[in-house]
């Protein structure tokens, strides 16, 4: 199996990482939605991200040890980008008047990448741009109803989105050349130091020791926080952040269907037109590679 998966391409090896992360990123939804119920949101996260933090800080002590001065530079912005996106993110699900909106808003970081990376010199191929209205309109199906309000609320989707944009190119450019592990590990606790100090200032703290909401903390820092930024990060230092990005878009259909399974929520019609719009940008995106495995099969 190892040796089957090592034979495949370095892009091949980054789609499959990036399916995992958003699989992991889905199930997130879940763990989170249940754990937030006992915390205030802000103070949750960080919660969230100091665990995840210690939990990969235990495992790459040595590799931390090992890293450059530059490379600490480099880890370190990319978390402070990555940290004050998920601030505005809170903030505006906080201030907002529509969370499927917002949720629409939030997605167009993954559609703002290519936009993003022509200023740092990034040219993305023809079957992306083909793939970018596609997404959009699989986006708006998912999250978009009758009525569109812009407020202060929508302002911070908005802010959060691009600074996302930004933290992926950033994510996929410094991921080449730094380990994964001691990355991701540096990422998220700036993360948790930073929504800690928000959380000091924007909400009055509340919080549970309930046994049974603490596993579901755990498994939202260990499950969809260390294993999927550890596989996301590896996943962008193998592919340009433009491909990644449209992959990612792959997280609110995931979410949706295990929403349905353990919140025995529902899709409406236009929800599954969404999701079938983000599945055929992916496969827009990537004809090149399918042709290649059909031709592949034929010989």
């Amino acid at each position: 199996m190892r040796n089957t998966v090592m034979s495949l391409s370095r892009s091949t090896q980054a789609d499959l990482l990036l399916v995992l992360v958003t699989l992991l990123a889905g199930a997130g939804w879940i763990f989170s939605k249940h754990a937030m119920t006992a915390f205030s949101p802000i103070l949750f996260l960080s919660v969230r991200f100091l665990i995840a933090g210690i939990f990969l800080g235990g495992i790459a002590s040595a590799p931390l040890r090992k890293l450059k001065k530059e490379q600490l530079q480099k880890s370190a912005l990319v978390g402070f980008v990555f940290a004050i996106a998920m601030t505005f993110w809170v903030l505006g699900l906080f201030y907002g008047n529509h969370v499927g909106v917002g949720a629409f808003l939030t997605s167009l970081g993954a559609v703002l990448v290519p936009v993003v990376s022509l200023f740092f010199g990034e040219k993305a191929n023809r079957s992306l741009w083909y793939s970018m209205p596609v997404v959009v309109a699989g986006l708006a199906c998912l999250s978009l109803d009758n009525s569109f309000i812009f407020g202060w609320g929508e302002l911070s989707f908005l802010i959060s989105a691009l600074l996302f944009a930004l933290f992926f190119i950033l994510n996929s450019r410094f991921a080449a050349s730094i380990p994964a592990l001691p990355m991701t590990t540096i990422q998220l606790m700036i993360t948790a130091l930073i929504a800690f100090t928000a959380s000091l200032f924007l909400e009055e703290w509340q919080w549970s020791f309930e046994p049974d909401i603490w596993g579901w903390i755990l498994a939202s820092a260990i499950i969809a926080t260390s294993g999927r930024f550890l596989f996301q990060t590896k996943a962008q230092g193998m592919a340009p952040a433009s491909h990644a990005a449209i992959i990612m878009t792959l997280e609110p259909i995931w979410a949706a269907l295990f929403a349905s399974i353990w919140l025995t929520e529902t899709m409406s019609n236009l929800q599954l037109v969404g999701c079938a719009l983000i599945f055929s940008a992916m496969l827009i995106n990537r004809w090149q590679v399918i042709a290649l495995l059909f031709k592949r099969k034929v010989r």
